[in-house]
């Protein structure tokens, strides 16, 4: 369900588990070479479909295709090439999932909706223009700065309530210009610190509570290889593999929170938890 309208705000100490059923997931599929948790796994167009069909028979209710990583300090990718990352992919698995894009970019959008893509992926969201003219759903993510320049010294004065009224702005312009179906989407590790983070994912109620369906991408990041080392009394950073558990746990308290859909890599993983806790 869509809701288009906004409730009040949660009182900041309120945690009253309030699963309405475990929330889809959308299955990450990166077609790239340098992503920071599977770049150069799937290039291969073969390897790709093995995957994507992969998530599909775990339980991803959309696959995430995306040819260009955004990792903080990734360098952009060129129009051409992520057309020809993605598009093949797009169009193959249209037929088997519902097929999201994961671009900044209005061509890609434009060629990867007509391959069969139903849901723009917006990590810019700034093409919610683009999806209203394409008749398809919009996932608006928050984003301090670009992948280049966004970890460098991320500052804000409240980050709950700067990324929520940024994301109603965002969602109330893509609703007027004629968009359905809109998400919105926190950025967890978007020019954020792991603080940051935290604070959002403690607080997931203020987004929750404004009546837009909200999407939370946690899985392997950054964040979790310091809490993990941490909780380890080491140093650094946990290797990205070993960031599985991180994961699953935060997407299944995001979803005893309200959110609808998680975006993850460990689809069974998470689904499985989830369903115990609910």
């Amino acid at each position: 369900m869509i809701h288009n309208h906004r409730r009040s705000a949660p009182c900041a100490t309120d945690h009253t588990v309030r699963f309405r059923g475990v929330g889809a997931v959308m299955g990450v599929l990166n077609v790239t070479p340098d992503s920071f948790s599977d770049g150069g796994l799937y290039l291969d167009h073969s390897a790709a479909l093995e995957h994507g069909r992969r998530l599909i028979d775990e339980g991803a209710t959309v696959v995430d295709v995306g040819g260009e990583s955004t990792r903080p300090g990734a360098d952009p990718v060129g129009v051409d090439e992520e057309l020809r990352r993605v598009i093949p992919v797009v169009a193959s698995l249209a037929d088997e999932v519902r097929v999201s894009i994961d671009t900044r970019h209005e061509e890609v959008a434009r060629a990867a909706v007509a391959a069969g893509a139903t849901i723009v992926n917006d990590v810019s969201a700034g093409l919610g223009s683009v999806a209203a003219d394409l008749g398809v759903a919009w996932v608006a993510m928050h984003m301090l700065g670009d992948p280049r320049t966004m970890q460098e010294d991320p500052r804000y004065d409240d980050v709950v309530g700067e990324v929520r009224d940024y994301l109603i702005d965002r969602a109330e312009q893509a609703r007027d210009n004629g968009v359905r179906e809109v998400w919105i989407d926190p950025g967890i590790g978007f020019g954020k610190t792991t603080g940051h983070n935290l604070e959002i994912l403690a607080n997931l109620d203020a987004l929750v509570d404004t009546g837009w369906p909200v999407v939370v991408g946690v899985s392997r990041k950054r964040f979790l290889g310091e809490l993990t080392a941490a909780s380890d009394g080491l140093d650094g950073l946990t290797p990205v593999g070993d960031r599985r558990e991180g994961s699953v746990a935060l997407a299944t308290w995001a979803y005893a929170r309200g959110v609808d859909m998680v975006r993850a890599h460990d689809v069974r993983a998470t689904l499985d938890a989830a369903r115990v806790v609910a």
